[in-house]
């Protein structure tokens, strides 16, 4: 499918009112006007920060193990890949995607949620901001959104995320990045804009930086690099604390240590920790199988139950 140009921001008004997500939230404006509603299953629909966004607030992950435009999702192949996305979406109510150009996982996604009306889901990626042998960055972000949107079939990104901030000068080595988000964002075409981090520098940063909106952070029960966290887990729920308060919509990720908790009672303790504690509004995992979906969702069910 060919496609169309970007809306303009009056035709993007009168069209999208009902766009991803928008369908339990209103406001355009960027800011949030009731406060957000705690879950009670991971299906429910919460308000990612001042964003006006809502999506379940689990987040179906497609990237992990990912590298060079690939990940343990897409090397399952196309039709594993429908039945895992459509099993956590039609069965699970989980609406909220997770991809990244690392992941290659766009088109992908196209083709497992194909037929599927737009707004009935968000769509977070990330653009992968260093040259590598896989990927040569225009620098900015125009190319680079145009691109996934071709890839998606779609006109509209939710949430466009820089990919790995590896230390607190972020900012500036990315500002072509930061400033084409931000036209992109006043045209329409991406809705809310901010950073996946890697280090603990770089959250401290995003946690109180204007123009991030949305947070990716690493955070578990463990803490620490063995846990592929970014410091130990008071340093990091004490800046996830911080970023909250100061109205950024933090997605927890690593949740299960990037594989290393698989023992039921630490993937229940790790849920304990960061659900009871406030420190994400939405979390992303990177289910493999329908039945690790069902499994997840179990458990953040009970977890938000007891808390």
């Amino acid at each position: 499918m060919k496609l169309n140009p970007p809306l303009d921001r009056r035709e993007f008004l009168k069209t999208s009112l009902a766009g991803a997500g928008l369908l339990l939230a209103r406001p355009l404006s960027g800011l949030a006007q009731t406060e957000p509603v705690k879950p009670r299953a991971a299906s429910d629909r919460v308000l990612l920060g001042r964003t006006g966004i809502r999506c379940s607030f689990l987040a179906q992950g497609t990237g992990f193990n990912g590298y060079r435009r690939s990940s343990e999702h897409t090397r399952m192949g196309q039709e594993k890949f429908t039945r895992l996305l459509r099993h956590a979406f039609d069965e699970g109510g989980v609406n909220f995607l997770d991809l990244a150009d690392l992941y290659g996982s766009h088109p992908f996604v196209r083709n497992a949620m194909k037929g599927v009306p737009r707004d009935r889901y968000v769509v977070l990626t990330k653009i992968w901001p260093r040259k590598e042998d896989w990927n040569t960055p225009s620098g900015g972000a125009r190319e680079e959104v145009d691109r996934f949107r071709r890839e998606l079939d779609t006109d509209l990104i939710d949430i466009c995320l820089i990919h790995c901030m590896l230390n607190d000068k972020w900012p500036q080595e990315y500002a072509r990045i930061r400033e084409e988000l931000s036209e992109l964002k006043q045209k329409g075409v991406v809705r809310a804009v901010g950073v996946s981090c890697h280090d603990h520098g770089a959250l401290k940063l995003a946690a109180k930086d204007p123009w991030v909106e949305v947070i990716f952070a690493r955070i578990n029960h463990k803490g620490g690099s063995d846990y592929s966290c970014d410091d130990s887990v008071e340093a990091v729920t004490q800046t996830l604390k911080t970023a909250r308060a100061n109205g950024k919509a933090v997605v927890g990720m690593k949740i299960f240590g990037a594989g290393k908790l698989t023992e039921a009672s630490a993937k229940d303790a790790s849920l304990r920790y960061v659900i009871g504690n406030n420190l994400v509004d939405a979390m992303t995992i990177g289910m493999l199988t329908p039945e690790q979906v069902d499994d997840t969702i179990e458990r953040i069910n009970k977890t938000l139950k007891t808390i």
